[in-house]
């Protein structure tokens, strides 16, 4: 496969340069020219006040939109179609949810950080378990992630060595990390800029590939020949004898435990809701329905890409094309996207190696920004040293930034990936606490009754019963949930419980535990501490609602066309 040419190079360059450059300027105005103080931590960590709407909805999906899926993403389109799109338009909806029940929330409450919101609902115990189990996550789980993902793309693209691009995607996103939430708010702009212009380039380039193959041109007609010779990836619902049902069993993509998945990650993720935090409720509800309306967008991005690579894999175009697909002897779906730029024209694959690139370091950023931030007030200021100074938390921060940055490029190399696929991966195994932490969360913000000891049931018993679900189907014969469509014959032959209907239930089991722990604490006279919460917060702008409508009616005209 080719390499990048030197055009490419310049084009990369010059979005290197642009980015630097303008995240160099923000760090400068804002130390040494808008009045603010250099050592102020809150402006460090949240950029209080100072990030409008646009730059919060961007750094929203960049800091979402990373290798997990370009290169995952894609790799499930290539495997099961236009379906996995569910986590994108499905994710759209859930913005709205957040904006409106849960952002209004923290703000009103002054919360910072998600153990803060722990602290002040729970207790400290609660709050430091989190607080250290979310820190090993982001560096163990995301951002090695990230780091592997995005390092095994560029390494393939550009043709560098695999440890050299982990250590630039590394020490980019510390150079834009350490200027602060700030810097990375408003880089994260350019980036997400690069991100959608890339990837609509690689896009269009192709379903323009698709087209010609079959003696014709334009994207309309390289879709419309999609949709003909690959018409098993356009069903966003599977039948229980689809080969994918597993991954996205049926209608609990829309009214199951996808719902878990979203509303875990985008309303109780430090790394996502830090980006509104510092903001007012206009501002933050703002930014937070841009985000949605750029995640409806994603699918074109990352998708459509993945669906062209089957196509032309199918036909085993351009001789190599179908070797390029094979790993270690098998087909690697997650290759898609990085065999797909190899081929793009000389120039706009410098434009799309550029996109990559932002997308995996705008979410470096990101994760280490927060990562940062949970450490420095949540651990360091609570435990290590409750009198430190603000510039004393800020470079605490700062050498939290390099730490976890190093261990995630320690870690990466030993990350691996089975066989389902980067993103279906990622999703499933982030699954195990997903289940325990919403539950714990979401009837923290609505039941005042709640009590800790049932936020400690959720958050353990929660990981616990996943782990025993996941592996049941080796010990007890499932086969008799199949009647009721809750578990499924796999490759094996073994009956097994898909993994989104699996969070379903761990959900439930928490809910219902926690309503039975609670009752009990408060007949034996336990005290909660409840959250200032007035109905009238939840209430949207005329302007929001406007927006939300569209959007619903966007999905709803998409899942009708693709059902």
């Amino acid at each position: 496969m080719n390499q990048l040419a030197t055009i490419d190079y310049i084009v990369f360059f010059v979005y290197f340069i642009i980015v630097s450059s303008y995240g160099i300027w923000i760090y400068r105005r804002k130390t040494g020219h808008d009045g603010t103080i250099e050592g102020d931590s809150k402006d460090y960590f949240l950029a209080e006040g100072s990030l409008t709407w646009w730059a919060i909805g961007s750094s929203l999906i960049a800091s979402n939109i990373s290798a997990e899926q370009f290169v995952g993403m894609s790799g499930s389109g290539f495997k099961m179609g236009l379906a996995i799109a569910t986590y994108e338009w499905m994710a759209a909806i859930t913005l709205v949810v957040v904006a409106v029940f849960f952002i209004p929330v923290y703000l009103k409450n002054n919360i910072a950080t998600m153990p803060q919101f722990l602290s002040q609902r729970y207790n400290g115990t609660v709050a430091m378990i989190m607080a250290l189990f979310w820190l090993a996550l982001y560096i163990v789980v995301n951002l090695t992630s990230i780091l592997y993902l995005g390092a095994i793309a560029i390494s393939s693209i550009a043709g560098l060595n695999l440890t050299f691009c982990m250590y630039m995607l590394a020490g980019f996103a510390v150079i834009i990390t350490l200027g602060g939430m700030k810097v990375i708010g408003f880089t994260d702009v350019i980036q997400v800029f690069f991100l959608i212009l890339g990837g609509l380039a690689t896009t269009y380039l192709a379903l323009n590939l698709v087209a010609e193959h079959y003696g014709s041109s334009g994207v309309l007609n390289g879709f419309s020949l999609m949709t003909e010779h690959a018409s098993d990836h356009f069903q966003m619902i599977f039948k229980r004898d689809n080969e994918n049902y597993m991954d996205l069993p049926g209608l609990t993509v829309l009214l199951g435990g996808m719902w878990i998945v979203n509303l875990n990650y985008w309303g109780c993720n430090q790394y996502i809701t830090q980006r509104a935090l510092g903001a007012d409720l206009p501002t933050a509800r703002a930014g937070i329905l841009f985000a949605a309306f750029l995640k409806l967008l994603m699918p074109v991005i990352v998708v459509l890409p993945g669906i062209a690579a089957y196509v032309l894999y199918k036909q085993d175009i351009f001789g190599e094309f179908g070797k390029a697909m094979v790993s270690g002897g098998e087909l690697n779906p997650d290759r898609a996207y990085p065999v797909l730029l190899n081929i793009l024209p000389v120039g706009l694959k410098g434009l799309s190696f550029a996109a990559l690139t932002a997308a995996v370091v705008a979410s470096l950023a990101g994760k280490a920004n927060s990562i940062a931030t949970i450490f420095t007030l949540d651990v360091y200021k609570k435990v290590i040293n409750p009198s430190a100074s603000e510039k004393t938390l800020v470079s605490t921060g700062k050498i939290a930034v390099v730490v976890a940055m190093i261990l995630g490029v320690l870690i990466a190399p030993h990350l691996g990936i089975d066989k389902k696929g980067g993103f279906q991966y990622i999703q499933e195994y982030t699954g195990f606490v997903s289940p325990g932490i919403f539950a714990m969360f979401i009837l923290g913000f609505f039941w005042k009754k709640t009590t800790s000891s049932a936020a400690l049931f959720a958050t353990i018993g929660g990981f616990l019963l996943s782990i025993l679900l996941k592996f049941l189907p080796g010990i007890v014969n499932l086969s008799f949930l199949s009647p009721f469509g809750f578990s499924i014959k796999n490759a094996a032959g073994v009956y097994e419980i898909p993994f989104l209907d699996r969070m379903g239930f761990v959900f439930v089991f928490c809910v219902i535990g926690m309503i039975i722990i609670s009752l009990y604490e408060k007949s034996r006279g336990v005290k909660t501490n409840g959250l200032e919460i007035d109905s009238s917060m939840f209430k949207p702008q005329p302007s929001f609602a406007i927006g939300t409508a569209v959007i619903l009616v966007i999905i709803t005209a998409l899942y009708t066309i693709y059902w």
